[in-house]
């Protein structure tokens, strides 16, 4: 079973609009992708997966990956250099502690859809929105296989 089927189609909807909503409001590109487990270093596996994903290939260097293993009880939140470069250290750790907190209480896709918001809310400040902002990156959910 992959990790998608763990989500209606209704579930995918809602954090696939949170992301469009988000990035209305920054010229950072956000995604989200879930695995059902991770067997290794959950940042080394973020990180691997955002070069995969080539979002370390935006304009701005302004992507932000949202990775989640949910049986594995794992997730990342990583940025780009482009973001690195310019926010405060543990920038993205109450994001992650307040998805956590959604997640124990069973709320996974309450967890996503907020986290995506505030880290819409968060980008706006270092990438507000440009006229003529060209979204680089589907704003589809992506899954393990």
């Amino acid at each position: 079973m992959s990790a998608s089927d763990l989500f209606t189609v209704e579930e995918k909807k809602q954090i696939k609009e949170a992301i469009i909503r988000s990035e209305l409001n920054t010229s950072g590109e956000i995604s989200v992708h879930v695995d059902r487990l991770c067997k290794e270093d959950v940042l080394d596996h973020a990180a691997w997966l955002f070069k995969k994903k080539k979002m370390d290939r935006t304009a701005l260097r302004n992507g932000v990956l949202l990775y989640i293993a949910l049986e594995s009880k794992k997730m990342a939140i990583i940025g780009d250099q482009g973001i690195n470069a310019i926010v405060p250290k543990n920038f993205w750790e109450a994001t992650k502690d307040k998805m956590m907190q959604s997640f124990k209480q069973g709320l996974v896709t309450e967890g996503i859809v907020a986290a995506v918001l505030e880290v819409g809310v968060l980008l706006k400040d270092f990438f507000p929105y440009q006229k003529g902002d060209i979204n680089e990156l589907s704003d589809d959910m992506t899954f393990d296989k």
